[in-house]
């Protein structure tokens, strides 16, 4: 059994522009009875458009020969109308003559009957013709709605960003640490979230996170850990031993109450009497200590994901951080860079470019960012990219 055809998705509406009522007449009744199909006639040409705009039609029958306006020229008028330019235009006409409807097909028209055709002819281009223009319409709507969505989350994740940003510490030079920070985030904005703050009079911490994934979910969890740590809200946890607070949190934020979403960190606690820097790492990029007179050193971690495992132990290190001592935090956007050629820029190339001696006032993240955006020659980042500078005078 052949299968049945689908009736369109909208119904069809004919509109005949005619100067004569007997064709008018005679294509109703070819149409009377249709399911699905609305007529409509319109006797006079200058009438056409004002016709049209009422309506809708998603296929037009025209005559080329009318006294008032040339058949052409009303092909025309219509094309120039964005109301009507994908409104196909079947063209009547008395005439089998290839110039004509090679012109007539030239200034727009779709199609070309000569007059009066058998019924089931003119039906089967009706229907042909609307069929195609309402998928047309339909597409377009669907993309209107899809754009419309798509700025609803673009403002969304916009204002998300702007909270996020909100919940960033400002920079500062006291108590011996100058901190200062970039935080860039992608268009469909990553989980990263950053700060610092003295625990004591002696000691100072710094963190950065970055949860999997884009999105608003992403970024509420982000903020949720950073105010966790922030507020110093988790329950018999040590702030001042990294390894402790890598092993609460992991317990706080476990990936199946957080829609299976774990995320990467870098603790560490800076002592200032003793000049020691103690830090953990949950799956994170190592931070960077430079000097400015060794090779950068590399403050790297072991310790798993936060969230993946539950009651597992994080350990910690440490390092004597020297008088002008640099430390960089950052996200794995910093240096994750695609370039054109779908090669990824080398990590050392990274270091090098974040580490080198600065050259005039443009800060060391400053000047990555513009390497960067060289790099992957575009202006956007497809993560966000989080870096926080410590100088330790």
């Amino acid at each position: 059994m052949a299968p049945s055809k689908a009736p369109p998705r909208r119904g069809v509406t004919v509109l005949l522009v005619d100067d004569q009522p007997i064709i008018g007449e005679a294509v109703r009744r070819m149409l009377s009875g249709e399911e699905g199909i609305s007529f409509h006639y319109c006797k006079d040409a200058p009438a056409a458009l004002a016709k049209a705009a009422e309506v809708q039609p998603t296929v037009i029958l025209q005559d080329l020969v009318m006294p008032e306006i040339d058949g052409l020229t009303l092909v025309r008028q219509f094309r120039a109308d964005d109301r009507f330019r994908d409104v196909p235009i079947i063209v009547l006409s008395t005439k089998e003559e290839p110039a004509v409807k090679a012109e007539a097909f030239a200034v727009g028209a779709n199609d070309y009957i000569v007059k009066l055709p058998d019924r089931l002819e003119l039906l089967a281009r009706v229907r042909y013709h609307s069929r195609g223009y309402v998928a047309l319409m339909e597409r377009n709507e669907a993309f209107t709605a899809l754009e419309a969505s798509r700025q609803v989350l673009a403002n969304d994740l916009a204002t998300a960003a702007d909270y996020v940003r909100s919940l960033l510490p400002p920079p500062q030079d006291r108590g011996g640490v100058r901190a200062d920070w970039r935080f860039i985030p992608s268009a469909s904005l990553g989980g990263d979230a950053f700060g610092y703050h003295d625990l004591d009079a002696d000691h100072f911490a710094i963190y950065l996170l970055d949860v999997c994934g884009h999105g608003v979910g992403a970024a509420l969890l982000s903020v949720s850990a950073l105010n966790a740590i922030r507020s110093e809200a988790l329950p018999h946890t040590d702030f001042h031993d990294p390894g402790a607070v890598l092993a609460a949190l992991n317990k706080a934020f476990p990936m199946e109450r957080q829609n299976d979403m774990f995320f990467t960190i870098w603790y560490g606690v800076f002592d200032r009497g003793t000049r020691t820097l103690r830090w953990a790492g949950g799956g994170h990029p190592p931070a960077l200590l430079t000097n400015g007179s060794s090779a950068p050193q590399r403050l790297d971690s072991d310790g798993p994901l936060i969230g993946a495992v539950d009651g597992l132990e994080f350990g910690s290190s440490e390092v004597q951080i020297p008088p002008g001592g640099r430390v960089f935090v950052y996200s794995d956007g910093a240096f994750e860079i695609s370039r054109p050629d779908g090669s990824m820029w080398p990590f050392e190339e990274f270091v090098t470019t974040l580490t080198a001696p600065g050259k005039g006032p443009e800060s060391p993240i400053d000047a990555l960012v513009t390497r960067v955006r060289a790099v992957s020659q575009r202006d956007d980042f497809h993560d966000d990219f989080s870096m926080v500078e410590l100088v330790f005078s």
